[in-house]
């Protein structure tokens, strides 16, 4: 890959619209930089919100980002269950909306475990599970264990719930919505971490240093900088080491 693929260098976040895949929007940020590009944890096509998009030198930096904690806002139809969670599976039954619906609330609070849903990346005996859904194979999909910080119930009306979740990485909110017998109508990713998608904006690049502003920093004159760069010299703590306001490395992680 061509030393220009390198720079730009940053964070670029980006509202998704519903349609696109992750991958599709992160080629358009690519195509328009000239720079190696990668996001930092994946939107399903018909979810809208933020997304990260790493630039440039930058993609080294996806480890310190994908393990952020989400906020997404769903709307749930709690009349219907469907082979994805979502609405782009098939109907698996109808009912009517729970009378109970506060009191499962509850159970989801907290340390959970529930099955991964498979229209997912996850790979069984080595091949993704959505791979195996389309072709009708049946599994039997893993736990997944994550943490709902905060779970709130927005509104409920027509036998749709409205929540706003706070939740760890790796929590399906489609799991969550199949849980209450439910499934995902609308999906909206509103923060990552320290990052709102009120801040998103696809002609912004943010400096590396600015990506990773929520750890601690150690500033390192010149001659240190280039002995890191070097490896002639390593920090191993996980804090941002900054010359002049760059970054320079964070957690044994070097930028050129």
């Amino acid at each position: 890959m061509p030393p220009r693929a390198l720079s730009p260098s940053g964070l670029v976040l980006v509202d998704k619209p519903a349609g696109p895949s992750s991958f599709a929007i992160v080629r358009r940020v690519r195509e328009r930089t000239g720079a190696r590009a990668g996001h930092a944890g994946t939107l399903d096509p018909f979810a809208t919100g933020l997304l990260l998009v790493l630039l440039g030198a930058s993609t080294r930096l996806a480890q310190y980002l994908v393990g952020l904690d989400k906020r997404y806002v769903t709307e749930v139809d709690l009349s219907a269950r469907t082979t994805t969670g979502d609405i782009e599976g098939e109907m698996l039954d109808r009912h009517p909306a729970p009378a109970d619906l506060e009191a499962r609330l509850k159970g989801l609070r907290g340390e959970i475990e529930l099955p991964v849903p498979r229209a997912s990346a996850v790979k069984i005996e080595g091949e993704r599970a959505y791979k195996l859904a389309r072709r009708g194979v049946a599994v039997e999909m893993p736990l997944r264990r994550s943490r709902v910080h905060e779970l709130t119930l927005v509104g409920c009306e027509g036998g749709v719930a409205t929540l706003d979740l706070r939740v760890s990485s790796g929590t399906y909110v489609r799991a969550i919505a199949d849980e209450l017998g439910g499934h995902c109508r609308t999906l909206r990713r509103t923060e990552v971490g320290p990052f709102s998608v009120e801040d998103a904006d696809d002609e912004r690049i943010v400096s590396p240093a600015e990506a990773l502003a929520f750890l601690p920093s150690l500033e390192v004159d010149e001659a240190t900088a280039q002995a890191i760069r070097q490896g002639r010299r390593r920090v191993e703590e996980r804090v941002r080491v900054l010359c002049g306001g760059d970054l320079v490395a964070v957690n044994g992680t070097v930028l050129p």
